[in-house]
């Protein structure tokens, strides 16, 4: 049976991929962004959701996973990663407690893997990881789901006031759930600030200072009841077209689509946000020490300005190419920005000159691209420490007969 928000007028589905099965968009992508962007529009997200009960569940999943989540208050929000022991990133998990239970929002592909990690890392401890999913399912828009349904309400349909820049909007990230969403489970993106702990390799203003972000946990059956204020027009809708589209703007990283096999953290500048660089040992961090103190990550997050003039928006896995046409990276997820026309992510090697012009190919079909560096070339060696000559570097004049 179909998600009621796809019998929306104008839905359209997405096909495949990690966001299968919710509204892409509804006929007007970029109208769409726009309310989405201004706390006008909610989307609905192809998220699944876990839950972690038992008196061990902070202290364990702090000590199998990136962040510290020691003493995390009752309705603030958080995320962390779990690596593998080479420090490759296998999953990342948006947090929030409620005072009695975790709750984890994933990216929908990964709540088997993840669910099954955690069961196989509970041992003795008093913890029960449980896949919740088919009860719940995850609201996300720029300000509080309660903040647009009264603002949409109070203005009697159609197109109410934004929401913000206000209260709401403006609250620091790791703030408890606003009162105003009652006692809705809602997760907050701590992107718009460095969490306590964590580093960011960028120099100067990042566009993720700007962001704002709410997932916001219903019931399934609640979904019904939403769909039918957006048909009545008294909730905005928009599709994860929408979304994304904020989201690549923000230079904000997402596992579904940002991250491969090799993928570490401070390629795609989540120290920001996810790792705690001080706390104690858990499964990947000494590689996250041993890169960020004394080396150097192989490749790196960029954003792209794309050339929009042929209409072509390059696609998950597009090469991105020197000008004399070496392969240095690819695209990770693009979209057309309502203000900023077409974007993308990639990841490149480091070593690319941030003043190289690059290309994207496309259809049979070269996209001139400009980069913004999001993770520069320097990123890594915080330590400082000199590097020793390589063993037969250093060669001695010989000595005469």
């Amino acid at each position: 049976m179909p998600e009621p928000f796809l019998s929306l007028p104008g839905a359209v589905a997405v096909p495949d991929g990690p966001d299968a099965g919710v509204p892409w968009h509804y006929g007007n992508p970029l109208g769409e962004q726009r309310r989405l962007d201004e706390g006008r529009a909610v989307a609905l997200l192809a998220r699944a959701v876990l839950t972690v009960s038992g008196p061990d569940r902070l202290s364990w999943l702090n000590s199998i996973t990136s962040q510290q989540l020691l003493g995390l208050a009752p309705g603030a929000s958080s995320e962390t990663l779990v690596l593998d022991p080479t420090g490759r990133i296998e999953h990342a998990v948006r947090l929030v407690d409620d005072g009695e239970r975790l709750w984890l929002l994933v990216d929908a592909p990964q709540a088997a893997g993840l669910l099954d990690f955690l069961n196989g890392m509970r041992f003795m401890l008093r913890v029960e990881p449980e896949d919740v999913t088919d009860r719940y399912a995850v609201i996300g828009s720029t300000a509080p789901l309660a903040s647009i349904r009264a603002a949409r309400e109070s203005a009697g349909g159609g197109d109410a006031a934004p929401v913000g820049p206000g209260v709401q909007r403006t609250a620091p990230a790791d703030s408890p759930v606003e009162p105003a969403n009652g006692d809705r489970i809602t997760w907050q993106d701590p992107w718009s600030h460095v969490a306590s702990g964590g580093h960011q390799y960028h120099e100067g203003p990042h566009p993720g200072e700007e962001w704002r972000w709410f997932e916001t946990v219903v019931e399934r059956a609640e979904l019904d009841e939403l769909a039918a204020l957006a048909a009545s027009d008294r909730l905005g809708v928009a599709g994860v077209a929408a979304a994304e589209a904020l989201r690549i703007a923000a230079w904000r990283p997402r596992f579904a689509t940002e991250v491969d096999e090799r993928s570490i953290p401070h390629e795609l500048d989540w120290l920001r946000s996810a790792v705690h660089l001080e706390k104690g040992c858990y499964r990947g961090q000494e590689t996250v020490a041993k890169v960020h103190n004394l080396g150097h990550p192989p490749r790196r997050l960029v954003q792209l300005d794309l050339d929009g003039s042929d209409a072509v928006l390059p696609g998950s896995g597009a090469e991105v190419v020197t000008t004399d046409g070496a392969v240095v990276g690819e695209v990770t997820s693009s979209a057309v920005h309502h203000e900023y026309g077409p974007i993308a992510l990639a990841v490149i090697k480091r070593t690319v000159d941030p003043a190289a012009g690059l290309r994207v190919r496309a259809d049979d079909a070269e996209v001139a691209a400009a980069q913004q560096v999001i993770v520069p070339p320097t990123a890594g060696a915080a330590a400082d420490v000199p590097r020793m000559p390589r063993l037969g570097a250093v060669h001695r004049p010989r000595r005469s007969a």
